[in-house]
């Protein structure tokens, strides 16, 4: 079951670049064609292709072809899996700072 999850790495990968970034934020509101996609970004269609490839490499989204129309949607339960990391992430640095705050106060009433 694991190996059937796309990797942080991937995912973490297609996120950082910033026209795969806006695909995903017009994603966010629903699914998109292809045509849909590029129409704001400044690059080919080609290109556009080449960065969706990127995203389902990622996971991130999945696509289908009808006819002639490639439709694209996010997977939001594979971004979660990001969200999940940041957040274990996030839990263990407040609970470090929360023990420097601790020992800091502790420092200040022996000091004083």
């Amino acid at each position: 079951m694991l190996n059937q999850q796309p990797s942080l790495d991937l995912m973490f990968q297609a996120l950082a670049d910033p026209a795969r970034r806006s695909m995903v934020e017009r994603l966010s509101r629903g699914p998109a064609s292809v045509s849909e996609l590029a129409r704001p970004l400044d690059m080919s269609l080609p290109a556009v292709m080449q960065h969706l490839a990127v995203l389902e490499a990622g996971g991130i989204v999945a696509s289908e072809k009808v006819g002639r129309v490639r439709t694209c949607a996010i997977r939001p339960e594979v971004l979660s899996l990001a969200e999940q990391w940041i957040n274990q992430r996030r839990t263990q640095w407040e609970r470090r700072l929360d023990r420097l705050g601790d020992f800091l106060a502790a420092e200040d009433e022996e000091t004083t």
